[in-house]
Parts: C-alpha cells; sequence; structure tokens
C-alpha cells in the first residue's frame, strides 16, 4: 500500500512538471514568427532549476531547517541558492541563446543581463514560496493521515480486547444459571450444557469479526433464549418476537443485543413472583430495533450473575462500530425495566 502511494506520488509530480514544461510550447504553437522550439529550451532551463529548488526545499531544507526552527539558517540557505540557480540560468540562457531584446536597452549588455536576472530571481521567489506552502499543506495532510490511521488501530485494538470481555462475560453468566439449575433439576442442566456448545462455536468464532450476517446474530439469540428457558418457572412470561426476515442480506456487528437479554433474565426473573420478559425484533427500513421489557428485581451485592461490565462494553463497542448512527437507552419505568437498541443494516459490500 506504501509503495503504491509512493508511485501514485511521484506520478503527480511527473505529471505536473511535465505539464508545465509544455504548456509554453502549446500556447504559443500557432503564434506566428514564434520560435517554439526555442521557448521550449529556454522554459525547461527555467523549469530545471525551480525544480532543484522546490525539490530541494521539498525533500530537505523544510524538514530540516524550518520545521526544526532554524529559520534563520533556512532563509540564508534559500537566498542563497536562489541567487546561485539564477545566475546559472541567466548564464546558460546567454551562452546558448545570446541577449534578449538588447536594442530595448541603453547599455544593452548590463541592464538586460540585469533584466534577465530580476526576471528568474522572481520566478525563483515564486518557487520558493509555492515549495514551502505545498510542503506543508503535505506534511499537514500526511499527519491528518497518520493520526486517522493510529485512531484506527486504536480502535482495532480496542474491539478486540472488547470482544475478549464478552466471552468470558457470557460464559460466566450461562455456567452460573446451569450452577443455579443443577440443585434444582439435574436433567435441566444438562440440557442445558448440550444448548451452551451450539453457542460456544458462535461466540469463538463469528464474534472475531466486526460484522456478521444478520441471520446468524438472530439465530445466536433464538439459541440463548431457548437455553435460559429451561430455568424457567410457569410464572415467568416470557414472549419472543422476531419479525426479521431470516433471508435478509445484511450484516450486523455480533453480540451486540446479548447484553440487554442477559440483563432481562438476570433481573427479570423472580422464583417466588409472579414476572415476565417481552423480547422483541423487528425491522424498520434499513434499521433493527431491539426492545426488551422486564420484570425488575434488583440483585443484591452478594448475587454472583456478573459485575456490569456488559453493558458499559457494549455502549463503546457501539460509540466504535456505530458512531453516532445508534440509539441505546435502558432504564427502570415504575416496575419495568425497558432496553432498546437501534442500529443500522450495513450492506455485505461495505463492511467485507
Amino acid at each position: 500500500m506504501d509503495k503504491q502511494k509512493t508511485f501514485f506520488h511521484i506520478l503527480i509530480h511527473f505529471f505536473v512538471w511535465g505539464f508545465a514544461f509544455c504548456v509554453p510550447v502549446i500556447v504559443l504553437w500557432r503564434h506566428e514568427g514564434i520560435d517554439t522550439l526555442r521557448v521550449f529550451q529556454q522554459n525547461a532551463i527555467t523549469l530545471t532549476a525551480s525544480a532543484v529548488l522546490f525539490y530541494a526545499n521539498y525533500t530537505q531544507l523544510v524538514d530540516k531547517q524550518l520545521s526544526k526552527r532554524k529559520y534563520f539558517r533556512f532563509i540564508f540557505s534559500n537566498l542563497l541558492l536562489i541567487v546561485i540557480l539564477a545566475v546559472v540560468v541567466v548564464a546558460i540562457k546567454v551562452a546558448c541563446f545570446g541577449l534578449e531584446n538588447e536594442q530595448q536597452f541603453a547599455h544593452p549588455m548590463v541592464n538586460c543581463l540585469r533584466f534577465m536576472f530580476v526576471r528568474e530571481l522572481f520566478s525563483l521567489l515564486f518557487i520558493y514560496a509555492l515549495s514551502i506552502i505545498i510542503k506543508l499543506l503535505s506534511s499537514l495532510f500526511i499527519s491528518q493521515s497518520e493520526k486517522k490511521e493510529e485512531e484506527k488501530r486504536r480502535k482495532e485494538a480496542e474491539l478486540i480486547n472488547l470482544r475478549q470481555q464478552i466471552n468470558p462475560h457470557f460464559f460466566f453468566n450461562t455456567l452460573n444459571n446451569i450452577y443455579a439449575l443443577i440443585e434444582i433439576s439435574p436433567e435441566k442442566a444438562q440440557n442445558t450444557v448440550l444448548e451452551l456448545s451450539k453457542l460456544m462455536r458462535y461466540v469463538l468464532y463469528e464474534n472475531d469479526n466486526n460484522f456478521v450476517p444478520v441471520y446468524k446474530e438472530l439465530d445466536f439469540i433464538k439459541n440463548y433464549i431457548e437455553l435460559m428457558r429451561i430455568r424457567l418457572t410457569d410464572n415467568v412470561d416470557l414472549r419472543v418476537d422476531i419479525g426479521v426476515s431470516p433471508t435478509i442480506d445484511r450484516d450486523i456487528a455480533p453480540m451486540i443485543f446479548i447484553s440487554l437479554i442477559e440483563n432481562a433474565f438476570k433481573h427479570g426473573v423472580s422464583h417466588s413472583r409472579p414476572s415476565f420478559i417481552h423480547i422483541d425484533f423487528h425491522q424498520v427500513s434499513d434499521r433493527i430495533i431491539c426492545l426488551v421489557r422486564n420484570s425488575y428485581f434488583p440483585k443484591n451485592g452478594s448475587d454472583r450473575s456478573g459485575s456490569g461490565i456488559g453493558l458499559e462494553n457494549l455502549s463503546r463497542r457501539l460509540d466504535i462500530l456505530y458512531p453516532h448512527k445508534h440509539i441505546l437507552r435502558y432504564g427502570q419505568e415504575g416496575d419495568v425495566y425497558v432496553s432498546e437498541l437501534i442500529v443500522p443494516l450495513y450492506d455485505k459490500k461495505l463492511v467485507r
């Protein structure tokens, strides 16, 4: 990638200077009485000197002197180089083409040389200023690109870390549910272990990707709910409505809904009082909406079913994967706890 950028960078410089060399010839091509070859040769001499000055600043002087705040040395180096280049250009042009329009001057040689020198001097001063501007803008662009690339790498590393937190957190909560079932119903606990194996493949493999097909995420949610259903008693009203087409060809971030559903089973179930969990998934245009409503029975400090890392993890992952494109809200509304997450569905081609 860096080689391609370098090649493209060189190609742009080549075409710009090539165009600058040819412009005077192109402009004067049809003008009678003008020696276009002579014009091209004179322009080539001036532009060669300009290129020397430009790249001396672009590749060396700006970085080694101006950027290090050696202002006097930078100005002196450029003025010396400009004067030398102007003298060399004038000398070459006089040697190759003679004096220009010497009949216009009272003292042809002195005044003509002075005129040619001043003209080349101003031309080189313009290139000097241009080289500084382009180099500084280029450095600023590169700096911003590097910052963006560094920010991208940092977010990727953070996503990896967040995903690594999800796995043990998810398995901790699930195994805790199995532990609770062992005393109540060993047979159900065994079935739960079998159901858990179906989820492990998804958590261990699909969760390594930033985005997965929607149907895989919804299948994971269905399997998880069925696993949790095993431990529920008859006094829990569990309703699940997944109104999203299983054939939808879109992608979504993996395991972004599980924290909301985990919390519903964690805080929404009471073994002594009637309770409910209502889970609804539906699609509106290119967005998927997950709405979870459940009765609310806050756990005490001795509860061993998690440390609250799930929602914090989820919020940060959403900020990285869906910046300013998602809606996450959760909280208690009377005796009901409501969680809602709305995220856009991405085209596979855009995220692969």
